[in-house]
């Protein structure tokens, strides 16, 4: 062989080899033939906006300025109010291509586009662009035109400026981003005479793309803490807040565009990117609009990073993800199949749908990776011999086929966590089986398998809630030593007090006092000082009745006229209030209605005052009088499902009927007891007002605007805060004051009569014991129906307040089963049974009065079709 044959030949084989990294190493990991997967149920939004700010960093963005300003104030006041936040993560290299794939694409590198730099993938690939109705995008030569490349149909189109713009030497690259706001504004303006293009941006899953770049420029040419960086910056969240207002009007503000601001890749202090500095990987996401979540209040988080406390955001839930996810989260919110390359996750925490839209998208999501999986593997076992070729067994076909069904099944049946629940199910179920082989064995009566195996349902419903428990000991632990400890004892101090209430009602009279210290304690005495003068004064009134006496009291018929006339004035002044807002009171319908309430409470008063006279003159109970004391009772239900649903006006309807009807059946001081309560109810709402935007947890809208019929929208219910237990806690206290406060259980057994001489005279121990279990009940639906305003109110869901109260009850019910006693005199075995009996018969009673209260709230009845509503 001779030397130059020789060299060729070495040539020849070192050149295969050196080419062959690329062949072995840098194929592209993607496949084709699958079939698009898409969410069968409507979707939330019609159109989609994407503002992609090429190379703004994470912190640029979230981070406030030296003088506690932000940097984008449009976009920061979207996170605040009105959409979801958090950082998307992207991954090496943190190129512009690389990252506008993995956003609209929804897969990362593909390792054979390594010899073709950031303008172009090498390899077809689907989109949510390929799979929209309608794509148009606005901005780089170097991004757009790979998306339209790929797509199937004409329905991508790009509008780009000219490569030579992106100057690294100009002055100012926010020019960039300025002609890309500048033509879409344009683009809008000239579909109102082109009848083809106002069609079709009037078609269902449409996307508009806009690609900003001039960040990314000023950058590179002046670093990400020049001036120039901060003012694009500013630039761009001007540019945002007019394309979304006009894209808005331009629909005519129809609630079914959805918006997304992200970036492709970050930035470091030197001005590259590429690699995977924190500073280049995070990348901000805000996403607002149609089937988007709210924000979400909450006490703390946890990450690693210190970085919500230097962008002073830690009462706004973060929600992070990977760069891949955002793809999914546009398909799912416009309705379009999931890109069929895509191995990003559908961020569900963003969603504000229903459960079933969640499951059924989730259930698209990993039916579209299962069937890149099917095709890789059915690749792969063509390309392998036989004997050499092993499946993945837990992927297996059979497998595939089971888990897809069952997954099928668990939507069908609505158990959407099922897969959880059933680990946790058969794990309870083992336990039950276990404690009855032991009662079993041991021949054990058939109670003890109801008391031992009880428990078993009650933990495993407590497992379930675990998330829920674990959020309020964070909230705990998050304060410190001394204040938790604090906060504990406290707890403690509190039940103990209530649980001596049923032995001393002088002790109600000592919490009410320090509960008219509540606001100096908690400083909101500072943030409230007329609201919270008005509690301490209705506190400190309210201690005063469980100082009254029960038994052995002479009727006092004019202090109970006077409560009728003091009910009176009340009204005049609160309807006053009413007549002059005409702007929610149109029509006379619910000011009718105050007129009759107001009147009933004059007819009680007349009533009992003549009543009491004609008996006292030995003339019997007036046949008329007593007619109107049974109509006055019947109204007394009907009438407050005839106001407005307004949460202050529906209330106060409440107790003017309730209050007519108390009136007939008073004989003395108890007349002002639902008066004074009822005010407390009132202030006790507002507090709560202050209590929340005290702790940062809410805004604090006028109570006025909340209306009990709204449907309250779940996503914007928060998390559990410490607060909430006290909140509880102020319930279960009122309850019991509402229960003791003007009596006892000696006042069961000394039941005055002349109570429900209005109504009749003749004795009639059935009748008579109603109309005493309704006297006892109004307090009781007065502080529920409170308690009912402030869940709504609160934003926090009523099965978790009505959680707390059970276990606060129960807490108290555990008290007195150890207290019951089998020894001793007769009325000492008796009273520990009596009491026992009516603490766990109050926490049944709470649970009727929170559905009565929601029935008095949130129901309104329609007399004629003639009647108009008018809400805001």
């Amino acid at each position: 062989m001779g030397i130059s044959v020789f060299i060729l030949a070495g040539l020849l084989v070192h050149c295969v080899f050196l080419v062959s990294i690329f062949d072995i190493y840098f194929s592209s990991p993607l496949v084709h033939g699958m079939t698009p997967q898409q969410t069968p149920l409507p979707p939330p939004a019609k159109r989609l906006v994407l503002f992609v700010a090429d190379g703004l960093r994470a912190d640029s963005l979230y981070e406030l300025n030296s003088n506690s300003t932000p940097p984008a104030p449009y976009l920061r006041s979207i996170l605040e109010n009105n959409g979801s936040w958090g950082i998307s993560h992207t991954r090496v290299p943190t190129e512009s291509r690389p990252g506008h794939v993995a956003l609209i694409a929804g897969f990362y590198e593909d390792v054979s586009a390594v010899a073709k730099g950031w303008k172009e993938n090498p390899v077809e690939f689907d989109s949510v662009f390929n799979e929209s109705k309608y794509t148009w995008s606005w901005g780089s030569p170097d991004i757009l035109p790979m998306f339209a490349k790929g797509a199937s149909g004409d329905h991508v189109y790009t509008f780009c400026y000219t490569a030579e713009s992106e100057d690294f030497g100009a002055q100012d690259a926010a020019k960039l981003d300025m002609w890309v706001f500048d033509h879409v504004k344009s683009f809008f303006n000239s579909s109102r005479s082109n009848q083809t293009l106002f069609s079709a941006l009037n078609e269902e899953k449409v996307i508009l793309f806009l690609h900003l770049l001039g960040i990314d420029t000023n950058g590179h040419a002046h670093r990400p803490n020049s001036r120039e960086y901060k003012e694009n910056i500013k630039k761009v969240d001007e540019g945002v807040k007019e394309i979304a207002s006009m894209i808005d009007n331009f629909y005519g503000n129809d609630g079914k565009t959805a918006f997304i601001l992200t970036s492709d890749h970050g930035m470091t202090d030197w001005g590259t990117h590429g690699a995977g500095h924190p500073s280049e990987t995070l990348t901000p996401l805000i996403v607002w609009g149609a089937g988007v979540n709210y924000p979400q209040r909450v006490t703390s988080q946890k990450f690693e990073d210190n970085l919500l406390k230097e962008w002073k955001l830690e009462n706004l839930k973060r929600l992070d993800v990977n760069q891949a996810d955002v793809a999914p989260l546009m398909a799912s919110l416009i309705g379009v199949p999931f890109p069929l390359n895509s191995v990003g996750t559908l961020p569900l925490e963003y969603l504000n749908n229903s459960a079933h839209f969640k499951a059924e998208s989730m259930f698209t999501n990993a039916v579209q990776i299962v069937e890149q999986f099917k095709v890789k593997m059915s690749q792969k076992r063509e390309t392998t011999l036989s004997f050499l070729f092993t499946p993945f067994k837990p992927l297996s076909d059979s497998e595939q086929i089971n888990y897809l069904k069952k997954a099928r099944l668990y939507i069908q049946q609505q158990k959407y966590d099922e897969a959880e629940s059933t680990v946790l199910f058969y794990g309870f179920a083992f336990v039950g089986m276990i404690i009855a082989f032991f009662l079993l064995i041991q021949t054990s009566p058939w109670t003890y398998y109801i008391y031992c195996l009880l428990p078993v349902p009650v933990w495993y419903a407590v497992v379930k809630e675990l998330p829920v428990i674990q959020d309020l000991a964070t909230n705990l632990l998050s304060h410190n030593m001394v204040q938790s400890v604090g906060f504990i004892f406290i707890c403690i101090l509190g039940i103990e007090i209530l649980v001596f209430s049923f032995f001393y009602r002088s002790t109600l009279t000592v919490g009410l006092l320090v509960f008219a210290g509540w606001p100096v304690i908690t400083q909101l005495w500072a943030q409230a000082k007329t609201s919270a003068s008005v509690w301490t004064l209705l506190c400190v009134l309210l201690a005063i009745f469980p100082l009254m006496p029960v038994v052995g009291r002479e009727p006092n018929i004019p202090l109970v006229i006077a409560t009728g006339l003091l009910t009176l004035l009340i009204s005049c002044f609160s309807l006053a209030s009413l007549c002059k807002n005409k702007n929610k009171y149109r029509n006379n319908e619910d000011l009718k209605v105050y007129f009759y309430q107001m009147l009933s409470i004059a007819l009680s008063t007349y009533v009992v005052s003549s009543t009491h006279d004609s008996l006292k003159n030995k003339q019997g109970l007036p046949l008329l009088n007593q007619i109107i004391s049974w109509m006055t009772l019947v109204s007394s239900s009907v009438l407050p499902l005839l106001s407005s649903t307004f949460l202050i006006q529906r209330l106060f309807s409440i107790l003017l009927s309730l209050m007519s009807t108390y009136l007939l059946l008073s004989t003395g001081y108890e007349a002002l007891f639902p008066l004074v309560l009822s005010g407390l109810m009132f202030v006790w709402i507002n507090m709560e007002q202050e209590a929340l935007q005290h702790y940062g947890l809410s805004l604090k809208p006028k109570l006025a605007v909340f209306n009990f019929t709204y449907a309250t929208d779940i996503t914007q219910f928060r998390q559990l805060h410490l607060d909430d237990v006290r909140r509880s806690f102020f319930f279960v206290f009122f309850i019991v004051t509402a229960f003791f406060g003007t009596g006892n259980i000696a006042s069961v057994n000394s039941f005055d009569p002349a109570s429900v001489y209005c109504f009749l005279t003749v004795f009639s121990p059935f009748m008579m014991g109603s109309l005493l279990l309704l006297k006892v009940v109004i307090p009781f639906v007065l502080v529920s129906c409170a308690f009912e305003a402030i869940q709504v109110t609160t934003q926090l869901s009523s099965k978790s307040l009505l959680l707390l109260v059970l276990v606060i009850s129960d807490i108290m019910a555990l008290h007195f089963f150890f207290l019951v006693k089998d020894y001793g005199s007769w009325l000492d075995i008796g009273t520990s049974i009596s009491h026992y009996v009516l603490v766990m018969s109050l926490t049944i009673f709470m649970m009727l009065m929170n559905g009565l209260a929601q029935l008095l709230t949130t129901q309104r009845l329609q007399l004629s079709r003639g009647t108009k509503h008018h809400s805001t």
